[in-house]
């Protein structure tokens, strides 16, 4: 092999999934920018939840308890290791099995296991338990009207078996616990997307594709930047 032509192998190499990655970060700020209920306004009265987001993943964080839905018929807290704290509110989001169960902290994700989540793997939903939860820059209150909220509640039902008829994993703590759950996930649809798309459901305008934690939290007004 002449080394012209290992030079150029070598640029295809490197350089076509760099292209790829490029195209599809492009792809996901247009997607992203791009919004649903590009009519809705957030009301004065309602409902408050949260958006969380730990840099790669984001999760819905609701009351446990409200007149719309208690939350602690769907993710009871005798499921969890420390079920008799004063826990408030229940944070809910859905992801790839593998990469939920296998890595605890992001340095366990192997590649392998990336992949197999980009390509197509199973998914699963995750349920955190908290006690009185803090608005910040990365957990964005965001109010309802109760017509939105129980939109909410009724997509992310739609995402869980019920008690009984469901495999319980346990979490990474003492008060989160992860649930079967339909869906596969991919690049195409992933647990940012999942957010959005259950957002999108509840009627809050929210971008078209949002597969990653960017894309949704623009969207939602930041407490600390006011």
């Amino acid at each position: 092999m002449t080394r012209k032509r290992a030079v150029r192998i070598a640029a295809w190499a490197f350089g076509v999934p760099i292209l790829a990655m490029l195209l599809f970060l492009l792809s996901a700020w247009i997607g992203s920018s791009i919004p649903r209920n590009s009519d809705w306004s957030e009301p004065e009265i309602g409902i408050e939840i949260m958006v969380g987001d730990n840099g790669i993943h984001t999760e819905i964080v609701m009351p446990l308890v409200s007149n719309v839905k208690d939350w602690r018929e769907t993710f009871p807290a005798s499921d969890l290791p420390k079920p008799y704290r004063p826990y408030t509110h229940v944070a809910v989001s859905w992801g790839e099995r593998e990469v939920f169960l296998n890595t605890p902290t992001w340095a366990d994700l192997s590649i392998p296991t990336a992949v197999n989540a980009a390509t197509g793997g199973d998914g699963l939903v995750h349920a955190a338990h908290y006690v009185r939860p803090a608005p910040s820059t990365t957990n964005r209150p965001l109010r309802l009207t109760e017509g939105q909220y129980r939109r909410l509640v009724e997509a992310i039902e739609a995402q869980v078996p019920s008690p009984g008829n469901r495999e319980v994993y346990p979490g990474y703590a003492s008060y989160d616990v992860f649930y079967d759950a339909p869906g596969t996930y991919h690049l195409g649809n992933t647990c940012n997307q999942w957010t959005g798309d259950t957002l999108a459901h509840a009627g809050v305008k929210i971008g078209h594709w949002t597969p990653l934690p960017g894309g949704v939290m623009k969207w939602i007004s930041d407490p600390e930047a006011n």
